[in-house]
């Protein structure tokens, strides 16, 4: 007889503290699954709640209303003849654990605390959770008596526990425990645990999913076994973008994948496997098998339930497949535009607004709105109920169904050109071609009469009209005149964005949208509440690298010849007065360095962990056939100089969807002073004692 299993695995658009909406969200999946023949099915990190209730876990009510939920999950009739495998916080002996609950008909089986919590970048569980601690070791927990009443039960096991049904044995990981270098599927597979369940929160960031894959694959390659892993989708209330990737792996093959961007709020995969390969496949590592002797054994919850039937040998089982990745352009295409229609939808606002200047990045920034466009058409033609209604309602008709994203980019986002007196023909050329191409409604206006008001009175109270560099100004007279356009700017769009709609005789009011990249905000080169300042910003986490490449993808992808023209132009901010009708600033000029250096001086920055002598050491090795040890010193002090002079912008940096390991986000991910000596003495002076011997000994050599 064979052990045939049919498990479940799911993603769901979970949203922090939307209670109703996760327990709708958790009920559909648990129906799908059943429907789909599991018995067995496992959910997100932390679903009941959302995983992004950050403080509010410290709230009683957060407990309180996961534990409702809990009760009303328990009583439905939907989780019945299923083992259902959620996650919620539990308060146990007064200390707040991540914890998955596990239960059947009625009965709470166990509860199983979170071992390794995620602390680093934009995580910090060990603020609102307590890891625990004790291997192999198990407490009772005492129900709350709203879920006693319920279950007839007084107590449940708590603790490093696994499940043993008629069948098989199940063990349960959480999300980091999986990127940790022991991680409990280890053990517990060498003590006989053939399921091993990862329930994550795992966000997206550029080329991160084949490190996930490839964890899996590699838990279950060495010691064989079945994997099934969870995860969120979409926009749970902040930065983050949680990009999906459920998947169903045995003895080192993937049986099921998930999509990684999609609008779908429920997605359930199902795979069926036997057991018997399982149990082959470890049987012949003999390293694996005499391992698997010396383990301590987990204590060990038994139910009278099997995962198989009895008579199963006709039944067919899955196949394995081979992952499909995306690019990353296809990445950046996908993964902000959904989180655009997550942030839309639940913000209940009517579009975006976005100042277009003709540039990379706001050309960038409204590709992605146009591929979000794309996505929920496809969507709508697909069938999904939930993005129609969600769609309907924000354009406040109830019988639109979007076909065309041309059309539906139309309604969706408002693109306005901001024209200057140092603003050329060219660059609002290529904004109004790249607008007709989306299909936006456009804008044109000029600022000009506003930034003559504002500096009219600036002249009347001071009796100074300042000037650009250009004209015999200093420095400071030339920043302040590039500031004031740029703040004027941001004034515009946001009265635009409150009233266009307004003056169109259309109801509601649009979302600005920013278009820094991430290098441009690490270095601080923007104007402190500028065009950069808006409500999101869907490339604040890009480098201008892969930004340019996304636009040369979104060029051929969605036949937008505008964009070739952009590629081509050099990017500059028009900010000061044109040389004879033609552009006379060009930012990396204006910064001092490229756009691939500064990608460069970001990484080491801070994922390298390099400070400006650790920088220069590794930099000197990177650019010996480019650069002397002068210039890469120059190159370094410039960079700390520049970044630590403008640290101060990061404090009120725009929120940004999170893609990059060296984004600057002041607020959760990299936290720095932002009162720096700019003068780096002590740094500086020792990165030029340094690089003086290494200079006399470079030009021996080369004499």
């Amino acid at each position: 007889m064979g052990r045939k299993v049919t498990v479940a695995t799911c993603a769901l658009n979970q949203w922090a503290l939307d209670f109703e909406g996760n327990f709708q969200r958790i009920l559909k999946s648990i129906q799908i699954a059943k429907a789909k023949g599991a018995r067995y099915r496992l959910g997100p990190e932390l679903e009941i709640c959302g995983y992004g209730c950050w403080d509010h876990y410290h709230e009683s009510d957060t407990l309180l209303h996961s534990l409702q939920v809990l009760a009303a999950l328990l009583e439905s009739s939907i989780t019945q003849d299923i083992i259902c495998d959620v996650g919620m916080p539990v308060m146990h002996r007064n200390v707040r654990y991540n914890c998955r609950v596990i239960f059947l008909n009625r009965k709470i089986l166990l509860i199983r605390p979170k071992m390794a919590l995620a602390n680093e970048g934009n995580y910090r569980e060990l603020r609102w959770f307590t890891p625990w601690s004790r291997s192999r070791q198990t407490e009772e927990y005492v129900l709350p008596r709203m879920l006693q009443d319920l279950t007839k039960q007084k107590t449940v096991p708590f603790g490093d526990v696994v499940l043993a049904t008629q069948d098989t044995c199940i063990g349960s990981e959480v999300c980091e425990e999986l990127w940790t270098p022991r991680s409990p599927h280890i053990d517990m597979s060498l003590d006989g645990v053939e399921i091993i369940t990862n329930a994550s929160g795992s966000h997206h960031m550029l080329r991160k999913a084949h490190t996930r894959v490839d964890l899996v694959t590699m838990a279950t390659s060495k010691n064989g076994g079945i994997y099934l892993l969870a995860n969120q989708k979409g926009c749970d209330g902040d930065r983050l973008y949680y990009d999906g990737c459920a998947m169903i792996a045995m003895n080192g093959s993937i049986f099921a994948q998930g999509t990684q961007f999609s609008l779908d709020d429920v997605e359930v995969l199902t795979a069926t496997l036997d057991l018997e390969d399982v149990q082959s496949y470890r049987a012949e590592i003999s390293s694996r098998n005499l391992e698997a002797s010396r383990v301590s054994p987990y204590p060990r919850v038994n139910v009278d339930f099997a995962l198989s039937v009895s008579e199963d040998l006709l039944e067919s089982v899955s196949e394995p497949m081979k992952w499909t990745y995306h690019s990353p352009e296809e990445e950046i295409s996908r993964g902000p535009a959904c989180w655009l229609w997550d942030f839309l939808r639940r913000s209940k606002q009517a579009g975006f607004f976005l100042p277009l200047s003709g540039g990379v990045d706001s050309a960038a920034s409204a590709c992605i709105v146009y591929s979000m466009c794309c996505l929920v058409c496809e969507a709508v033609k697909n069938g999904n109920q939930q993005v129609l209604a969600d769609i309907q309602s924000l354009v406040d008709e109830k019988s639109y169904t979007p076909q065309d994203p041309q059309e539906l980019c139309g309604r969706l986002l408002t693109t306005c050109y901001m024209a200057s007196e140092n603003s050329s023909q060219e660059t609002q050329s290529r904004a109004t071609e790249l607008a007709q191409q989306i299909g936006s409604y456009h804008i044109r206006l000029s600022i000009d009469p506003a930034v003559k008001a504002v500096l009219g009175i600036f002249s009347l109270v001071t009796g100074k009209f300042p000037q650009f560099s250009a004209h015999g100004g200093s420095s400071r007279e030339n920043l302040a005149l590039q500031n004031v356009q740029a703040r004027i700017r941001m004034v515009l769009a946001y009265l635009f964005a409150q009233l266009s709609l307004w003056s169109r005789g259309v109801q509601g009011g649009l979302l600005v949208l920013g278009s820094a990249n991430v290098d441009e905000s690490l270095l601080g080169y923007l104007t402190k509440y500028d065009c950069s300042s808006a409500d999101i910003n869907p490339i604040g986490g890009i480098s201008k690298t892969d930004l340019r490449a996304f636009v040369q993808f979104c060029a051929e992808r969605f036949q937008l010849p505008a964009l070739q023209t952009i590629l081509s132009a050099p990017a500059t901010a028009e900010l000061e007065p044109l040389d004879n009708g033609q552009v006379s600033q060009t930012d990396e000029e204006d910064m001092g360095m490229t756009y691939s250096e500064l990608s460069i001086f970001g990484r080491l920055r801070k994922v390298a962990k390099a400070g400006p002598y650790s920088m220069f050491c590794k930099l000197l090795n990177m650019w010996k056939d480019s650069c002397t040890p002068r210039q890469v010193a120059e190159k370094v002090k410039r960079f700390f100089s520049k970044y630590s002079m403008n640290r101060h912008k990061m404090t009120t940096l725009t929120p940004a969807y999170h893609a990059e390991s060296y984004s600057p986000d002041d607020n959760r991910f990299d936290l720095r002073p932002f009162l720096y000596n700019t003068m780096w003495p002590w740094q500086f002076h020792y990165i030029d004692n340094q690089g003086l011997p290494l200079r006399r000994k470079t030009f021996l050599y080369v004499k």
